[in-house]
């Protein structure tokens, strides 16, 4: 991909992130209140118990689910990793007369002649 694009596509992702940082944040809150409720609710032993944290765990996943934009950001923050990752990608040079390798092999076939 074009280092134009790239940096296009980057900034693009960006401001996207940016903007859905608030809905990210609350996603990242709703998913400890439901690891903490489902936490407690395998730990503990009354009904009571099970039933308050059952609570905290389904108040948890519905403000989860009021979160969706955070999906879009999340999926911006993905698409930057991968931009970032292919711009410091180094190019592969496969130089036939540099190859240890391909020589020994072409030296091995001259001997066994």
């Amino acid at each position: 991909m074009n280092k134009f694009w790239m940096t296009v596509i980057g900034i693009i992702a960006g401001i996207i992130a940016l903007s859905n940082l608030g809905p990210i944040i609350s996603l990242a809150f709703s998913g400890v209140i439901i690891y903490i409720g489902v936490h407690y609710y395998l730990r503990s032993s009354s009904t009571g118990a099970k039933i308050w944290w059952g609570f905290v765990a389904a108040v948890g996943a519905i403000s989860a689910v009021s979160n969706v934009p955070a999906i879009i950001g999340v999926l911006a923050i993905a698409v930057l990793w991968y931009i970032y990752k292919k711009w410091n990608e180094k190019e592969v040079s496969t130089s036939v007369k540099n190859d240890p390798f391909t020589n020994f092999e072409r030296e091995w076939q001259k001997l066994n002649k």
